[in-house]
């Protein structure tokens, strides 16, 4: 029997499994189910990735609803140029702007025209709701329910939602073809983020069971080439929201680092491309034989992983809602984040150095 000089904490969600490795007292490995893997403090040289400077404020005033089928020209004209244009895994664009911490807005941009929106951070209004409120003021002022419908010409469809998609992401129908997804933080029952999305967009994301009469719109056909562009404009959407939510409870900012992300990517692709879902490799390895690989260096680790999600937000606000994960996404002593996307898997290595 093995022994490890560690202290694990395991815990499972619906997302995958967080943990945690630290060095402490010897524990007998089968003594814990699932147990992770050893992470031994060492120290660390490498450079961490440098990440463009951003403007201090995002001029967001008002209800959003004003920039849906907004052209471009007129997002530019009261914005400026986004810090980044990432392809989605639908065919259009996200314009992402950020103050680098407080705040970011992401538009998605189909020919030429706003077509949804996704924003969290501070003043941001929704009215009449705001970034924050409670989820039963929010609830009185939305009126929500399980049942959603929309209609275009002879097709008809119905999203149906379970009572924790209620809690977490309720849908709310705003016009006849715009539809607004509410996030909430099911452990303090407030707002988190917000989307907004055309009726197309949310029948290419179906991130609800969905009954239809009628045709469905087709998804993207991409190249590799095509999917890497989705995948590294993910990943960085991932870094920066989850340095947004880490602000908004007032936790300080993770790095970015190269070679965590290139370790997180190689799990990321090795899942997709092998059809499984774990922390461990097919051979075995782990969390700590997966950055040994890289000569990565740290005192302690952890990781998140998740699969299926539509896009990089909803894992995002999934591992947001379970208790191991969010351990990770705010624990005070992490310093650096490492992100990998292979098409709709999603891993992050968190780090102390």
């Amino acid at each position: 029997m093995r022994l490890l000089r560690i202290i694990v904490v395991l815990l499972l969600a619906v997302t995958g499994v967080y943990y945690l490795l630290e060095t402490n007292d010897f524990l007998e490995e089968d003594s814990i189910e699932n147990s992770s893997q050893v992470l031994e403090q060492k120290d660390n040289k490498l450079e961490s990735k440098e990440i463009p400077e951003t403007r201090t404020t995002v001029p967001l005033e008002g209800s959003t609803y004003q920039w849906m089928n907004k052209s471009t020209s007129e997002l530019t004209e009261n914005f400026g140029e986004p810090q980044r244009k990432d392809l989605s895994a639908y065919g259009y664009e996200w314009w992402v702007y950020t103050d680098g911490g407080e705040q970011l807005i992401q538009f998605g941009i189909d020919d030429n025209q706003v077509k949804s929106i996704y924003a969290l951070g501070n003043d941001l209004s929704i009215e009449p709701a705001e970034i924050g409120q409670a989820y039963d003021s929010t609830s009185e002022a939305f009126s929500f329910s399980s049942d959603v419908t929309y209609s275009k010409d002879l097709s008809s469809y119905t999203f149906k939602l379970s009572d924790e998609e209620l809690q977490e992401r309720p849908l709310v129908k705003v016009t006849d073809n715009i539809f607004l997804q509410l996030y909430f933080d099911t452990f303090t029952n407030e707002l988190s983020a917000i989307r907004m999305l055309s009726a197309d967009i949310l029948l290419l994301h179906q991130p609800y069971e969905l009954h239809y009469r009628g045709e469905l719109p087709e998804n993207a056909n991409f190249t590799d080439e095509q999917w890497a562009q989705v995948e590294e404009g993910a990943e960085q959407q991932i870094f920066q929201i989850t340095n947004v939510l880490r602000s908004q409870y007032g936790k300080s900012a993770l790095e970015w680092d190269d070679a965590v992300s290139k370790v997180a990517y190689q799990h990321s692709e090795d899942m997709a491309e092998n059809n499984y879902f774990s922390h461990y490799s097919q051979n075995g390895d782990g969390l700590k034989e997966r950055l040994a690989a890289q000569e990565v260096f740290y005192q302690s680790a952890g990781e998140n992983i998740a699969a299926q999600y539509p896009d990089a937000q909803a894992a995002l606000h999934g591992w947001l809602n379970s208790e191991g994960h969010r351990e990770a996404l705010l624990r005070d002593d992490f310093t650096h984040l490492g992100i990998g996307v292979h098409r709709f898997y999603y891993t992050q290595n968190f780090l102390k150095k």
